[in-house]
Protein backbone atom coordinates (compact mmCIF):
# COMPACT_ATOMS: atom_id res chain seq x y z
CA UNK A 1 0.00 0.00 0.00
CA UNK A 2 1.36 3.76 -0.87
CA UNK A 3 1.70 5.87 1.69
CA UNK A 4 0.87 9.58 1.03
CA UNK A 5 2.43 12.45 1.86
CA UNK A 6 0.31 15.24 4.41
CA UNK A 7 1.43 18.65 4.47
CA UNK A 8 0.37 21.12 7.36
CA UNK A 9 0.13 24.31 7.84
CA UNK A 10 0.97 26.70 10.49
CA UNK A 11 -2.47 26.68 13.22
CA UNK A 12 -3.86 23.46 11.57
CA UNK A 13 -4.52 20.76 14.10
CA UNK A 14 -1.65 18.41 14.92
CA UNK A 15 -3.21 15.12 13.59
CA UNK A 16 -0.72 12.48 15.42
CA UNK A 17 1.87 12.78 17.76
CA UNK A 18 5.48 12.43 16.31
CA UNK A 19 8.46 14.31 14.12
CA UNK A 20 7.30 17.06 12.11
CA UNK A 21 9.76 18.81 9.63
CA UNK A 22 9.28 22.66 8.35
CA UNK A 23 10.12 24.21 5.46
CA UNK A 24 13.20 25.57 6.44
CA UNK A 25 14.67 21.95 7.74
CA UNK A 26 14.32 22.37 11.47
CA UNK A 27 12.61 19.12 13.26
CA UNK A 28 10.36 19.39 16.16
CA UNK A 29 8.17 16.70 17.88
CA UNK A 30 4.73 18.06 18.60
CA UNK A 31 1.84 15.68 20.62
CA UNK A 32 -1.92 15.57 18.68
CA UNK A 33 -4.37 17.66 19.54
CA UNK A 34 -2.42 20.33 19.29
CA UNK A 35 -1.32 23.26 16.75
CA UNK A 36 1.13 23.55 14.51
CA UNK A 37 3.19 27.03 14.97
CA UNK A 38 5.60 29.05 12.97
CA UNK A 39 8.27 28.81 11.30
CA UNK A 40 11.29 28.54 14.42
CA UNK A 41 13.87 30.15 12.20
CA UNK A 42 11.84 33.26 10.35
CA UNK A 43 9.02 33.48 12.82
CA UNK A 44 6.54 33.11 9.59
CA UNK A 45 4.11 30.95 8.43
CA UNK A 46 4.96 27.58 7.57
CA UNK A 47 4.31 24.13 6.21
CA UNK A 48 5.10 21.28 8.31
CA UNK A 49 5.49 17.50 7.17
CA UNK A 50 5.01 14.34 9.49
CA UNK A 51 8.52 12.76 9.42
CA UNK A 52 8.42 9.28 9.43
CA UNK A 53 11.07 6.79 10.77
CA UNK A 54 10.35 4.07 8.70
Amino acid sequence: MEKKERVYRTGQGIPVSGEYICQSGVRKTFKEDGLFPVCPTSGKETHWEHHDHS
